[in-house]
């Protein structure tokens, strides 16, 4: 299929995932067929996202079971901008993780020693927070005690919320909000809106003009502007159609009501 008049000024396209190609575990209206449009005209893509409960290869075999090709290099999760802001720093910090396993991968990769279950947990040198299933109460007794103590905060986003296949649910802005009113401190953010993960992926893109897609207006719309990019919305996530037509300072270039919609010309 072609794509709309809007993707014909630009090199590349940026997609978030939940909310903007699935919902669940199930793909938005036509977003296989959008990605292979657009794949079919030699654009490049990549995909970011602030959910931090699977590894960029999981994402792909998610991507997969949906109908849309992808590979590990194409995706740009969280944990790979958690891992390259701690890998910045001397290997062997002592780090509490609130996250999934694929957080503490992403932890140990950067040469860090991960805390968790140990007597040390308390004096952490930093925390890593990203919302998981499993979060408990006693994950974040420690965590407060830790950053009370002195410890870093480096949180992946600030997403209040995220869509399900069952509703809306709370996010890994919601734990950190948690934890700074606890502490007193404000977390590092290295996920959307924060530009990082943006700057990642459009070095792997390469030269060229870059669209970003989303579903959130603070963090694909914002996120997008602080890295210089254009960003579109779709309305098969958490934003409603009269706030993102309400959206301004910045004001997305496109608003759809599903990824389809967006990137296919239906003349």
């Amino acid at each position: 299929m072609a794509l709309s008049r809007l993707l014909a000024g630009y090199d590349h396209v940026i997609l978030d995932l939940d909310g903007t190609v699935w919902v669940g575990d199930s793909a938005t209206p036509d977003a296989p067929k959008a990605i292979a449009a657009i794949r079919a005209a030699g654009m490049r893509l990549a995909f970011v996202t602030n959910d931090g409960q699977r590894s960029p290869e999981e994402y792909v075999r998610k991507l997969w079971s949906i109908g849309c090709t992808a590979s590990a290099n194409e995706v740009v999760s969280v944990g790979s901008a958690i891992q390259f802001v701690l890998a910045e720093r001397e290997p062997g910090a002592g780090v509490y993780v609130i996250g999934s396993p694929a957080i503490f991968r992403h932890v140990a990769d950067a040469g860090h020693r991960i805390l968790n279950h140990t007597p040390a947990a308390e004096s952490a040198d930093v925390v890593v927070v990203a919302a998981h299933a499993e979060f408990s109460y006693a994950e974040l007794r420690t965590a407060t005690r830790a950053v009370l103590a002195g410890a870093e905060m480096i949180s992946a986003g600030r997403d209040r919320t995220f869509p399900t296949a069952g509703g809306t649910a709370p996010g890994t802005g919601a734990v950190v909000a948690a934890l700074e009113y606890a502490t007193g401190q404000t977390a590092q953010n290295v996920g959307k809106p924060d530009p990082q993960v943006f700057k990642v992926a459009l070095e792997r893109l390469g030269g060229g003009r870059a669209l970003v897609v989303g579903d959130h207006l603070q963090s694909d719309l914002g996120g997008a502007n602080a890295a210089g990019l254009d960003a579109a919305i779709v309305l098969t996530g958490v934003t409603g159609t009269d706030e993102a037509h309400a959206a301004s300072d910045p004001t997305p270039v496109a608003i759809a009501a599903d990824l389809g919609t967006l990137v296919l010309s239906h003349q």
